[in-house]
């Protein structure tokens, strides 16, 4: 098993992401989100039994499952249900990441971009100036460029400034 240890961002809120302990592991694609990972993404998605809309107006549920057309939640789900489909949805951001990033990175930068991918999507990915950098393997740049994603809906949201501060830090503990 794998430990994690706690890194705590902000002292004054208390907002603590887990690492996984060996920083230096290299990932190997194809690689996929650690336990680390998907608690920093469960973490800043919140769990919600019941569909709801989130702040860039999607139909969601669970750890920020965007439902697709098709789909129907008549029912809450529980914990367990919504850890499934997390998992499912990860999948395609770590394919992204996996298909995009050309260069080794450690377990916990995959881990930090396949959150920023799952949050912003991979044609968001594709396009920014933060793959530029991780793949140029300029990674001290790469952790300021996830600060730049903080908005949804044209707004600038306290959870997306905490989400991309720990995805950054995550990033840089290699």
């Amino acid at each position: 098993m794998i430990a994690l240890f706690p890194i705590v961002l902000i002292a004054g809120i208390g907002l603590t992401v887990y690492a996984n302990s060996n920083i230096t592991d290299t990932c190997i694609k194809p690689c996929e989100t650690s336990v680390a990972g998907r608690t920093l993404v469960k973490h800043f998605e919140g769990f919600s039994p019941v569909t709801y809309i989130d702040a860039a107006g999607h139909p969601t549920i669970g750890y920020g499952h965007l439902i697709k057309d098709g789909e129907v939640f008549n029912e809450p789900i529980s914990p367990e249900e919504a850890e499934q489909l997390l998992r499912r949805d990860l999948r395609e951001a770590e394919k992204a990441v996996n298909r995009k990033v050309a260069v080794t990175i450690t377990q916990n930068q995959f881990d930090a971009l396949s959150s920023f991918t799952f949050n912003l999507g991979s044609g968001n990915l594709k396009r920014s100036t933060l793959l530029r950098k991780v793949n140029s393997e300029d990674h001290e740049e790469a952790t300021s460029e996830f600060n730049k994603w903080v908005y949804a809906g044209g707004k600038k949201l306290k959870g997306l400034v905490l989400r991309r501060m720990a995805e950054s830090k995550l990033y840089g503990l290699s």
